[in-house]
């Protein structure tokens, strides 16, 4: 498939197009986060690696749409229009919300299209057996959810104080908050591929064992990583998370590499 039967998708709009890529790397935001959090990232993955940020409605170029604020839903949707993406290999990350999103999608194309993931990257997020409590957010004023925001430290306070960019900014992180709401886990057969979870030490959001709890998700191997900061280390630590992102990759991209020269 070329790179121009894939163009012009609203779900796909930063994939960063690389001749040589062997590998399709899609990430996922956390609640309220667009595709350009990952807009840096290609500059220090190898060209192996094509990374293809999801970009949900409600935000960015997609500022207009309606928000999806049913987990079923939006795991449809999503299923549906990566379909024409998986033409390679392919690996998820996904933080926060972002990777329950990313596991649930894995999960879906395993059964209704056969076809999985070589790798999953899960960040920032506790794993979904392990998940007992949720906070109710969705619901609670502006003045409120700006409170939260702040104490979460993943907004800059510059935005947070910024009144017309937080009108346009709530309304997605306000669906998301709903969103993480509906999600109900059911227990499935564990994925046989490598499961990596990355969390940040100083996260007061997610605690050890619930980033240990990803490790009954897969049967293959299973790494785990704390990295320095809060909830919100991809930001604070991207060089030192996407250098160990690559060294967990590194043996698959060598397997795909050997493949095609055989």
């Amino acid at each position: 498939m070329s790179r121009y039967d894939l163009d012009f998708s609203a779900w796909f709009p930063t994939l960063s197009y690389r001749s040589k890529s062997t590998l399709r790397l899609f990430c996922l935001p956390y609640a309220g986060g667009s595709a350009t959090l990952f807009r840096t990232w290609t500059k220090y993955l190898p060209q192996e690696i094509e990374v293809c940020p999801i970009q949900l409605p409600g935000r960015g170029g997609r500022i207009l749409e309606p928000s999806i604020k049913q987990f079923p839903s939006l795991i449809n949707e999503i299923s549906k229009a990566i379909i024409p993406y998986l033409d390679r290999c392919f690996v998820f990350f996904g933080h926060s919300l972002g990777s329950l999103i990313a596991f649930e999608v894995a999960h879906q194309l395993r059964y209704e299209h056969v076809m999985q993931p070589a790798h999953l990257i899960f960040s920032g997020c506790a794993a979904p057996c392990s998940i007992t409590q949720k906070k109710t957010l969705s619901t609670l004023s502006d003045e409120e959810i700006i409170h939260e925001l702040r104490q979460l430290n993943g907004t800059p306070n510059e935005l947070l104080a910024n009144k017309e960019l937080m009108t346009l900014s709530l309304p997605s992180v306000r669906a998301d908050f709903a969103l993480y709401e509906s999600y109900n886990h059911c227990v499935r057969k564990p994925f046989q591929c490598p499961v990596t979870v990355f969390g940040g030490a100083e996260d007061r959001e997610v605690d050890l064992h619930q980033l240990e709890s990803w490790n009954q998700e897969t049967s293959g191997p299973f790494a785990l990583y704390r990295l320095p900061g809060d909830h919100f280390f991809l930001h604070s630590e991207e060089q030192r998370l996407l250098k160990l992102i690559l060294q967990r990759l590194n043996p698959l991209l060598a397997e795909l590499l050997n493949a095609n020269q055989s």
